[in-house]
């Protein structure tokens, strides 16, 4: 048996410097299986490898093609310049995650979903939320666009690309900022005082999965480890459910300890790990 990537396809090359290619998996010239892959734009340090797909047909599984067609696709990478590949694993692929734990990819972040109960929840006394005012928009933002870039470093994404990702991102979800169809941006206050803000809104989180979905929740580091993170989360649940959504997402970074066991004591599941190796 000699199993091999055969081009199914030209390279697809984007002005920026991305590309993207689709293989064939074959066994002695037979196609036996589908792998694509991409090249993010290059930086200073190289670029970022993408593994999109990797199929091997059921009936020659378990068999090492699929082993073989990922280390051949890193040796494409590697000769488009790239010194690391990130990829992702549904939670359910039982097959995939054994795949790439055996690869040397390690977690760097998970998407998580939490089916809601029809009653919303209370807040704890004493703390309520409310709309974030158009002059605390425009000095959050800055900031949280700098933390989210700092979590996409966090994820793989070089250093310098990742601010100009975390704008684009801002820019794209956040188009007419607080008037964003949707978009709901409100503050915790305990006896007057803001001690920390969430960020809720509807969102295509997984192909054909549009959910409400947390884009982003922050404590104030002056009132951490007071319960604040969790009555956030509550209201994220108060607002999806006001929404007509029964099912809440986030992301989070798995280096992120406290947040991800926060996420699971309230029930939220895995979905996809994101996965990533350096090359």
């Amino acid at each position: 048996m000699t199993t091999t990537l055969r081009p199914s396809g030209p390279i697809q090359s984007g002005a920026d410097g991305a590309q993207s290619r689709a293989y064939d998996v074959c066994d002695n010239g037979r196609p036996v299986g589908a792998v694509e892959i991409a090249a993010e734009p290059p930086g200073p340090r190289g670029g970022t490898g993408v593994l999109r797909s990797l199929r091997i047909d059921e009936s020659v599984r378990r068999r090492g093609r699929g082993t073989i067609a990922a280390l051949a696709a890193e040796e494409v990478l590697r000769d488009w310049g790239c010194t690391q590949v990130r990829t992702d694993v549904a939670a359910d692929n039982t097959a995939g995650q054994r795949l790439t734990a055996a690869l040397g990819y390690t977690e760097r972040s998970r998407n998580m979903i939490k089916r809601l109960a029809s009653d919303p929840p209370a807040l704890p006394d004493g703390l309520s939320a409310r709309p974030m005012t158009p002059e605390e928009f425009t000095a959050w933002e800055d900031g949280a666009i700098a933390v989210y870039a700092e979590s996409l470093v966090a994820r793989g994404t070089p250093q310098e690309s990742a601010l100009p990702a975390a704008r684009a991102s801002h820019a794209r979800h956040l188009p007419q900022g607080l008037a964003t169809e949707g978009a709901q941006l409100q503050h915790l206050v305990h006896e007057d005082e803001k001690v920390g803000f969430l960020w809720v809104a509807r969102f295509e989180m997984h192909p054909g999965l549009v959910i409400g979905y947390v884009f982003d929740v922050e404590v104030d580091e002056r009132f951490r480890g007071r319960g604040y993170g969790r009555a956030l989360m509550l209201q994220a649940e108060r607002l999806a459910l006001a929404a007509g959504d029964a099912r809440l997402g986030l992301h989070v970074v798995t280096a992120n300890r406290p947040a991800l066991r926060l996420y699971e004591s309230l029930g939220y599941e895995p979905t996809r790990y994101n996965l990533a190796k350096p090359l």
